[in-house]
């Protein structure tokens, strides 16, 4: 992951895979389905927004991807 700004969480939901990626910088947050299909995008958050939305996600066990992973070497 070359952006320093962004956040990739994911978790598990109703058997399915789910991924969030937040953007920091951008204040943009985009969250796909197991089959990467987009289902939910917000644009225009400020930082504190951000925050909070992980937060949110942590309740439903979501585990925030290490910036220097290898891909796929996250579950």
């Amino acid at each position: 992951m070359t952006n320093q700004n962004v956040n990739i969480w994911i978790w598990l939901q109703n058997g399915k895979l789910m991924k969030a990626i937040l953007n920091e910088e951008d204040g943009i947050l985009r969250i796909f389905d197991d089959h990467d299909t987009l289902i939910l995008k917000r644009t225009g958050l400020n930082r504190i927004q951000i925050k909070q939305i992980e937060s949110c996600i942590i309740k439903y066990g979501a585990k925030k991807l290490d910036k220097q992973a290898e891909p796929f070497k996250f579950l």
